[in-house]
């Protein structure tokens, strides 16, 4: 299951941008190997709102594009397809059947703006922050240089599949 709440009004969300987003993200857990069924929400917010946000969870008072709210816990350098693959959730970790894998917070604002920067289109910006997010829910990071290549290359590999390239 796939939740997508706009909560903004400054960037227009039509079906297609949705329905783009959910595409997404599923190819993205197909990819990673979540085979089970799960739950994934995702936010659309304002640069204001994600500032609170990012404010109160991280103490860091500015706006960012996107902010992942994992719901599991990673050995450090480890992936959901290395650590869950074969696992016996608790049901804690399901609501109504499906594992819960946390929450995407998006500032549609913050991704036109940097669509604008990076010269491509508004879909690829949101594409790739989806991906990027999806990502950090399975446990991937970018805090060490090592990781951040793994990283990006998972991000450009499942970006491919959309043909939505830089």
């Amino acid at each position: 299951m796939i939740y997508i709440d706009d909560r903004q009004e400054k960037i227009p969300v039509n079906e297609e941008l949705k329905k783009n987003i959910e595409s997404v993200i599923e190819y993205a857990l197909k990819e990673e190997k979540v085979n089970i069924p799960c739950e994934v929400s995702v936010i659309f917010v304002d640069n204001n709102e994600i500032r609170e946000i990012n404010r109160e969870n991280r103490n860091i008072d500015k706006a960012t594009d996107v902010l992942s709210f994992p719901m599991l816990e990673y050995p450090e350098s480890r992936v959901f397809k290395e650590v869950y693959l074969n696992y016996n959730f608790h049901p804690s970790d399901l609501d109504e059947g499906n594992l819960v894998l946390g929450d995407i917070v998006l500032s549609l604002e913050k991704a036109e703006e940097q669509r604008i920067e990076f010269n491509h289109s508004f879909l690829r910006e949101a594409a790739y922050l989806t991906v990027h997010s999806v990502l950090h829910l399975l446990g991937y990071d970018h805090m060490k240089e090592e990781e951040k290549k793994v990283m990006r290359k998972r991000e450009e590999e499942i970006l491919k599949e959309f043909r939505i390239l830089r």
